[in-house]
């Protein structure tokens, strides 16, 4: 799988729900307007509906509340070993059977580690929609965790390391290079993907008590999205996953970090790069504040589309490179499926005959514009718009999936689906003041991280 960066008895169990069931939240004035149907089985399991009419497809999509950064500390790159373990086989489909099932049905999956999450889903058409939550139930319930497929996985799981990040230029830049340099908390700044004497040293044991711990009900949002019928689809997904036990997770972590006071630089010499590079990394406003709006306009203001502060001043003035990436949880997700510290990034790969600083001094002009002059009215309704082109083809990405990760999130963090329907007006709420204010505090160059990447001199190491 793709990673980093995918009746009869059941009536009483109905009248259940309903009395535990949240109700939706009213439709807002303006913006998006998706459909919420959010409750909880009584083993906790929460559980989203979202009909979508538009074309004859369900996804299915389970997000489990464990990621490669909350991951526990002698078990580094466990997530995403156990995200492969997941289509393994369970207790009635046997190894590799459960994808079989999905494309012998017309049906797409996949499934990821993120930061604070792993996920798992499929879109297939409508008909399907037991059989999909039957199997997705199949193996919450349990897998079939065996040596012979661990050990498997450990060599697949090692060899993608080895090939997409070892042996590829610039192969953790800036995605994992940024964080480990940015933050100070073992749990937001460890490698990801995992190192590789951990990732080998798993056993049987370790498997199964990470599934005890980490993929129990409790732990876990299942969301349905797409053509179906809503008093049908409560009543399959209390068959399938109303029996399976409870199980309460492990705490999580305390993954906070301090304020950033001192900018902070690290470089690396790659020998396979043929070209130097350069990241900057804010450390972001909390998830959900008002700052935190604000800095997802700057993101649109500053760094997104070619009309973008950076993209002029870079690209078009400078000639820096012929393009500019980055933004908020750019490199794994997108604003809303994070739930911690996060960064506020750029990068790019660039001329040789730029330097790094000349590139953060042209950076700090563009910073100061928006830390001195307030911005206009008309650009923050620009960047509203950009905004909403990019939410709306979120929520049409990949069969109904961009809108199930949009509403899984929201339920994992924020115990309300329900957001999705808030982001426009959220954004609606900032102001230029607001946009001045946070581009202060969070545009400081001491809440800056710069990573550089230079290639191979060929004389030696050129860091």
């Amino acid at each position: 799988m793709k990673t980093f960066w995918k009746r009869g008895f059941v009536l009483a169990t109905v009248f259940a729900l309903a009395a535990i069931a949240v109700p939706a939240q009213p439709k807002p004035a303006g913006g998006l307007s998706v459909p919420v149907t959010y409750y909880r089985l009584p083993n906790g399991l929460r559980v989203v509906l979202s009909p979508e009419k538009s074309a004859p497809l369900v996804t299915v999509a389970v997000y489990y509340n464990i990621g490669f950064r909350i991951e526990p500390k002698d078990r580094t790159g466990f997530a995403h070993l156990f995200e492969h373990l997941m289509f393994q086989g369970s207790k009635n489909l046997g190894k590799m059977e459960y994808i079989k099932l999905v494309e012998n049905n017309g049906g797409v999956l996949n499934g990821s580690t993120r930061f604070d999450f792993t996920n798992y889903f499929a879109v297939v058409p409508s008909h399907k929609l037991e059989t999909l939550l039957w199997a997705e139930a199949d193996r919450m319930r349990g897998l079939d965790i065996t040596d012979e497929n661990l050990k498997n996985q450990q060599g697949v799981v090692s060899n993608e390391v080895i090939v997409n990040v070892l042996n590829q230029p610039y192969g953790t830049f800036p995605w994992i290079d940024l964080p480990m340099a940015a933050f100070q908390n073992w749990y937001n700044s460890h490698n990801f993907y995992g190192e590789l004497k951990d990732i080998e040293a798993a056993t049987l044991g370790d498997s199964k008590t990470f599934f005890d711990k980490y993929y129990s009900p409790k732990n876990a949002v299942l969301v349905v999205v797409g053509d179906f019928d809503e008093p049908e689809a409560k009543q399959f997904v209390s068959k399938y996953f109303a029996n399976i036990p409870a199980q309460a997770p492990d705490a999580l972590p305390d993954i906070s970090e301090p304020r950033q006071e001192a900018e902070r630089t690290v470089s690396r010499t790659d020998k396979l790069a043929n070209k130097p590079a350069v990241a900057f990394g804010y450390q972001m406003p909390k998830r959900g504040t008002p700052e935190y709006f604000a800095m997802g306009l700057i993101d649109q203001i500053m760094l997104q589309g070619e009309d973008s502060l950076i993209h002029q001043e870079f690209v078009k003035k400078k000639g820096y490179a012929g393009g500019v990436g980055g933004g908020i949880n750019a490199y794994l997700g997108n604003m809303f499926n994070y739930n911690g510290p996060m960064l506020f990034a750029m990068d790019m790969i660039h001329d040789d005959k730029y330097t790094a600083d000349e590139i953060k001094a042209s950076l700090d002009e563009v910073v100061r514009q928006l830390q001195t002059q307030p911005v206009a009215q008309k650009d923050i309704d620009r960047a509203i718009v950009k905004l909403r082109s990019g939410l709306y083809d979120t929520l049409q990405q990949f069969g109904g999936f961009g809108r199930a990760d949009l509403l899984a999130s929201f339920a994992l963090f924020d115990d309300r689906p329900q957001n999705i329907n808030q982001i426009e007006a959220n954004f609606r709420k900032v102001t230029p003041a607001l946009i001045q204010k946070t581009a202060r505090e969070y545009l400081r160059s001491t809440n800056r991280t710069v990573v550089i990447v230079n290639p191979e001199t060929k004389g030696g190491k050129n860091d």
